[in-house]
């Protein structure tokens, strides 16, 4: 399956989902998630989790009870919070889309202040942390099972 599979109706309201995921800011000069560049760039790389973010924007449909784009706003919310909290995995694979695309976008690149390059071969550094805040994790011990 495919991006092409997706239909008229789940295209809108991707778009307007990954609005309300992240709005344009003005402030930072930025795009919202339902930039036509970084809609194109979701669609273009969909690829394995297609099947998941269809089935995402089914079950917002469903919850709208028709296209989630045409909502008015508040009944936009209402859907959206309750999306949140039964959406299960095809939620978290369409969100996790679309931060990937919209934080690899040039233009935000730009605003955070990130060279605009791939990440190989040189890498990005990190500033050291404050490594204390893992002491709680680490005075619990072994509470994972070990892989056999």
């Amino acid at each position: 399956m495919s991006a092409d599979n997706l239909t008229r109706t789940q295209r809108d309201d991707l778009r307007t989902v990954a609005a309300m995921i992240i709005p344009a800011s003005d402030a930072y000069k930025v795009p919202g998630a339902d930039d036509p560049a970084i809609q194109a760039d979701i669609l273009a790389t969909l690829g394995r989790d297609t099947k998941l973010v269809a089935a995402a924007l089914d079950q917002l449909a469903r919850l709208a009870g028709g296209p989630f784009a045409e909502l008015d706003a508040d009944r936009r919310d209402a859907v959206a919070q309750e999306f949140r909290k039964a959406g299960g995995a095809a939620a978290a694979t369409l969100v996790r889309v679309v931060l990937q695309c919209y934080y690899r976008d040039d233009r935000v690149l730009r605003s955070l202040g990130i060279e605009q390059r791939a990440p190989f071969p040189k890498g990005h550094v990190l500033p050291d942390g404050d490594w204390s805040l893992l002491d709680p994790v680490k005075a619990r011990g072994g509470t994972l099972r070990r892989a056999p």
